[in-house]
């Protein structure tokens, strides 16, 4: 299922307040805006030799239990972290991702050997996501999850 385009980090950051808002989590917002003060700024130029847009970057801090990060970066791209768990997932598939955490589409996999455990997310009409887990970074929410 196609997500709806997302072309810009200020609509990223939209459809993620949006989303947060439907399952009752309050969002705190902080923004990187310029060349100076984002990733993208230190690189310069396109491959044109030509100066893009203004680049904007955003830091989402979500409340509630799973603790959530979103990190939205210029290029498509979107690092969101689970209770310290980080998940590359395309910017356009962030707000789905996020109601799949906060809708209990998730769960811990535990192999006994050789040990290991892996956060997965069960994204509907996507292929799922998982990182890796060690044991120390179980968190009781975690490990009310393991399979």
């Amino acid at each position: 299922m196609p997500h709806p385009p997302l072309p810009s980090t200020q609509s990223a950051v939209f459809a993620v307040e949006a989303m947060a808002a439907r399952h009752g989590r309050e969002v705190r917002a902080g923004h990187d805006i310029g060349r100076d003060q984002t990733f993208a700024g230190l690189v310069g130029a396109d491959g044109g030799g030509e100066l893009d847009a203004i680049p904007h970057e955003a830091l989402l801090e979500i409340g509630g239990r799973p603790a959530t990060d979103v990190r939205l970066f210029v290029h498509d791209e979107a690092v969101v972290t689970v209770e310290g768990i980080a998940f590359d997932v395309p910017r356009d598939s962030v707000p789905a991702f996020l109601d799949a955490v906060w809708s209990g589409l998730v769960h811990v996999r535990q192999r006994t050997f050789p040990p290991a455990c892996t956060l997965v997310v069960t994204v509907p009409g996507e292929p799922s996501y998982r990182e890796a887990v060690t044991h120390q970074d179980l968190t009781p929410w975690l490990a009310g999850l393991v399979r």
